[in-house]
């Protein structure tokens, strides 16, 4: 099986991950330029279990959140690089602006945040699926610096 996969396909899996003891963390965002901060990200959520899976927005739901021209690189593209990471073990594209009902159904050990959040700024449904199901989360450090935002200001900066 391939890393990326339709939910129902995951769910199965995390069955046999729960039968086997493995610890799962799950992250989500668009990673629409992937850059060293996403992965420095990845690596982080990695380290924090056995299993990390990323819920990958869809390019819908990145249009709604990140406005035109957004999002720069399909969702099928976005979720082949990310399944070349190494430390990614699965990629599942939602259509959601949240993930909430993701992490009800999934049920990680771990829900994984990069720094520029805080527990306080994180989707209150979201929070409440995690905590509802036993699950903790936890801010990643962020590397200062490094966004697709301020990535993309300064390739407008040099046009």
């Amino acid at each position: 099986m391939g890393k990326l996969v339709v939910f129902e396909d995951l769910l199965e899996e995390r069955r046999v991950w729960r039968r086997e003891g493995l610890r799962v963390v799950w992250t989500n965002g668009c990673f629409d330029l992937l850059h060293a901060g996403h992965v420095a990200a990845l690596r982080s959520a990695r380290s924090l279990g056995d299993v990390l899976v990323v819920g990958l927005n869809s390019d819908r739901s990145v249009r709604e959140l990140k406005g035109e021209p957004r999002p720069l690189i399909k969702a099928t593209d976005r979720a082949c690089l990310l399944s070349a990471l190494e430390m990614v073990d699965r990629v599942v594209i939602f259509d959601g602006l949240r993930c909430d009902q993701e992490l009800l159904r999934l049920s990680p050990e771990v829900w994984s945040k990069s720094g520029d959040y805080q527990p306080d700024s994180l989707d209150p449904r979201e929070r409440e699926a995690v905590t509802a199901t036993g699950g903790k989360i936890v801010i990643t450090p962020l590397v200062p610096g490094l966004s697709t935002s301020s990535l993309l200001a300064r390739i407008k900066a040099t046009n």
